[in-house]
């Protein structure tokens, strides 16, 4: 694109590295931001900038937050005792959207993968047991995608977790392979509500 300006060009590129931002999309997304820059681009400097000095991780589930306690672990109407485990934050707003589950949220910040070299330390495991002693938790919900990373993951968890805690997973046809955030909102509360006891599912009993 050498017809371009090197300007114009750099934004193109930046705005392409985002997932699933091809070069006709970023493009686009470039030529309105340039076109409307005295109203898109103050505006979008202050977001970034508010992102970058405050958003942060809550120190309770791993959620994001502009304080050290997201939201949702702030809210006193949500259900104590019952945690619905998630890889990332994307899996949790995902399942936030289907408006099916009204307890709390624990982000581990990944899958366990020996094969990327990542294994429990890497993850915040060790919080969500600290979690379970401290808050009197009797419910895991374990909404991780079914892929070896994930099995290997909930299986792991499972196993480091007293007998008076239930361990439940959603339905397994729900982004079988993949990630949950291709499910549509419907098909994933229903995964919720029809979860699977631990115990059946590595037993083969589904």
């Amino acid at each position: 694109m050498n017809h371009l300006p090197s300007s114009f060009e750099a934004l193109i590129h930046s705005l392409s590295q985002l997932p699933g931002i091809g070069k006709k999309t970023a493009m686009r997304l470039a030529m309105h931001i340039v076109d409307h820059k005295k109203n898109v681009i103050p505006e979008f400097l202050s977001s970034l900038e508010q992102v970058d000095a405050q958003l942060t991780n809550c120190t309770v589930c791993g959620n994001y937050a502009d304080d050290a306690v997201c939201t949702i672990c702030r809210n006193p109407k949500r259900r104590t005792g019952v945690v619905c485990v998630v890889e990332s934050v994307k899996d949790l707003i995902a399942i936030e959207e289907t408006g099916q589950f009204s307890g709390s949220y624990h982000v581990l910040g990944g899958l366990i993968s020996p094969i990327d070299g990542i294994g429990p330390d890497d993850l915040r495991i060790d919080q969500l047991l600290n979690r379970i002693k401290g808050e009197e938790i009797t419910e895991l919900i374990m909404a991780i995608s079914s892929t070896i990373e994930g099995d290997t993951t909930l299986y792991y968890i499972s196993q480091q977790v007293h007998d008076d805690v239930s361990v439940s997973s959603i339905a397994r046809g729900v982004a079988f392979g993949g990630e949950l955030e291709y499910a549509d909102d419907f098909t994933l509360g229903r995964a919720i509500l029809r979860r699977t006891p631990i115990d059946q599912l590595f037993n083969g009993d589904r």
